[in-house]
């Protein structure tokens, strides 16, 4: 039995029918940008988060870039960001010219909000908040730390699409809320695309002229903006797609809590939640420390699998320049040597289930 570690085709022949529906009428609108479709997803997701205002982008790195460049965050400012992080939240400071500062993340793979206070000087301007693999982040005490501090509140919600801390959506806690829709994503698109969520009204206005190349009315242009506008086609897939989210999310959870109660090995450790925290599972990742031993292990038994991330973002070539040596930062330099991501996705059989459970407990 061959098993993939993501499939999205199955996604898709779940609801075929409204997807290709959907499609058409899209098509046969002839209005394929800006209109009717992104309006209502902007306010179908807005509702679904309990945000105020939603604006549709092109990507999740536009959202994250995007966001820090209207919120005045630039060179010669500091932004604090979890370490075991993609590398794409990162560059959403780094494109402006500000600085990362690294933490280290709790055992639950999220910042740990007791070492962020030790990190913040005169140059912080703002948090940057992952919640990674699809586990809300606790952010009583971040919250807390940016009213403190009067810093600015940034989440990268690329993975946590209808997580919950605290009985409250990701995306919701800080000054905007950044999503992905890569196909990937628990909410996913067919190409790229991304939003942000936010509850200043002015903010959102920004939003939508600087992703129209800076422009409210059509050839008067305000700033220097981009072009990251979320097209008509992908804005009516992720509306037929929001509508069954919180099924989708609930056949991950089933998927995830077969693999909690029945993975049975020493040499695995599994992933846990945090208290007040829900997880929507867009990755189940395990540790193990002979993770490139397993790994060739469920290759050999066709089970594929992969490392999220294997080169920490301080480590990475890009960002050589900031001067952090291997050692600087020894929980996400041993995450990225041991976490490995297993089969996980929407339309997974219990046969295939099955199979992952049994042969990883027979792992030796």
């Amino acid at each position: 039995m061959k098993i993939m570690p993501n499939r999205m085709d199955r996604g898709f022949y779940k609801y075929q029918e409204e997807f290709e529906q959907k499609a058409l009428e899209v098509l046969r609108s002839g209005w394929y940008v800006l209109g009717k479709e992104v309006t209502g997803f902007e306010e179908e997701f807005a509702a679904y988060t309990g945000a105020k205002y939603c604006v549709g982008l092109a990507s999740g790195l536009d959202a994250l870039w995007i966001a820090f460049r209207l919120l005045n965050i630039g060179e010669g400012d500091e932004v604090i960001v979890q370490a075991n992080t993609y590398i794409a939240s990162v560059m959403g400071i780094t494109i402006n010219g500000a600085t990362p500062v690294f933490v280290e993340p709790d055992m639950y793979f999220e910042m740990d909000p007791d070492r962020i206070e030790e990190k913040i000087t005169e140059k912080t301007k703002a948090i940057l908040v992952t919640h990674l693999y699809g586990m809300a982040t606790q952010m009583e005490h971040i919250v807390e730390l940016c009213r403190k501090y009067r810093l600015k509140l940034v989440e990268d919600c690329a993975q946590s699409h209808g997580a919950r801390f605290d009985g409250r959506m990701t995306g919701t806690f800080g000054d905007v809320g950044c999503f992905s829709f890569y196909p990937s994503k628990n909410l996913g698109a067919f190409g790229d695309a991304g939003a942000v969520t936010v509850n200043d009204e002015e903010l959102a206005k920004k939003f939508k002229a600087f992703r129209n190349y800076g422009s409210e009315k059509r050839y008067y242009n305000m700033v220097v903006g981009a072009n990251s506008r979320l097209d008509e086609l992908q804005a009516g897939m992720l509306r037929v797609r929001l509508k069954h989210l919180e099924e989708l999310n609930e056949e991950k959870t089933h998927i995830a809590r077969r693999y909690t109660k029945e993975l049975k090995n020493s040499r695995i450790k599994l992933p846990e939640t945090a208290p007040g925290c829900t997880c929507v599972w867009h990755q189940y990742v395990i540790r193990c420390e002979e993770r490139d031993r397993l790994m060739q292990y469920l290759e050999e038994k066709e089970i594929g699998t992969i490392i999220h991330y294997p080169i920490p973002p301080h480590l990475s070539e890009a960002y050589q320049y900031l001067g952090c040596q291997k050692g600087d930062l020894p929980i996400t330099e041993h995450l990225a040597e041991t976490v490995l991501s297993i089969p996980m996705y929407n339309g997974m059989t219990r046969e295939e289930q099955d199979y992952v459970i049994e042969t990883i407990n027979e792992f030796k």
